[in-house]
């Protein structure tokens, strides 16, 4: 949770600085988030390339496993959707690319404003960061009435690392590699799924 309040800190201030144009012009000129994802991208292809504990967890799992990750992504298909029915100004598409941020705040918010506007963009980065907080505060009300996937399905892709103490507290170590699993493979599919989202929008 605190990695997220510094989020919204940062984020925060940012729109500050903006408002009052406290910046150097050159910065709210030139594109500097386009080479941040760049930036971000290459971390995520490191952190995932070099986590070498993630890949035996791929090696050791079932196909049965994939059920989680899918049960996921078309659980907030359908969350999204009907949520995009009581909100006139924003499309199923919109709302569904919002959605397949799976809780990674950081790099879908980035990549929605690149492919569709600084107003979606920000609403994907409040939205999966309200995922994130609401699985670690959550959690044990999941798993007490919804099952111990509950937890996994409702972190998305912070399954695999922010979220991860709490669901194995509460869901336990045997919903470890689950979880771990689950996330990797939405954090992989968050960039893919949200270009191809928003290029059929276009």
């Amino acid at each position: 949770m605190k990695g997220s309040l510094i989020i919204l800190s940062f984020f925060a201030l940012g729109v500050i600085l903006g408002v009052t144009d406290s910046l150097p012009e050159i910065l709210l000129k030139t594109d500097f988030s386009m080479y941040a994802l760049y930036i971000l991208m290459f971390l995520v292809g490191i952190g995932i390339g070099a986590d070498r504990k993630s890949w035996k967890v791929i090696q050791t799992i079932n196909l049965k496993i994939f059920l989680v990750p899918l049960g996921v992504m078309v659980g907030t298909a359908i969350g999204v959707t009907l949520v995009s029915l009581f909100l006139p100004n924003l499309t199923i598409r919109e709302a569904m690319a919002v959605g397949a941020g799976y809780g990674y705040y950081s790099l879908s918010s980035i990549f929605i404003t690149q492919m569709h506007g600084e107003t979606l963009g920000v609403m994907a980065l409040l939205s999966n960061i309200i995922r994130e907080v609401a699985t670690l505060l959550l959690t044990p009300l999941f798993v007490k009435y919804f099952g111990k996937l509950a937890g996994i399905m409702s972190g998305g892709a912070t399954a695999m690392d922010t979220t991860l103490p709490i669901i194995t507290r509460y869901s336990g170590k045997d919903y470890a590699i689950i979880s771990l699993f689950s996330g990797i493979v939405l954090t992989i599919l968050v960039p893919v799924i949200i270009t191809f989202i928003l290029h059929r929008s276009l």
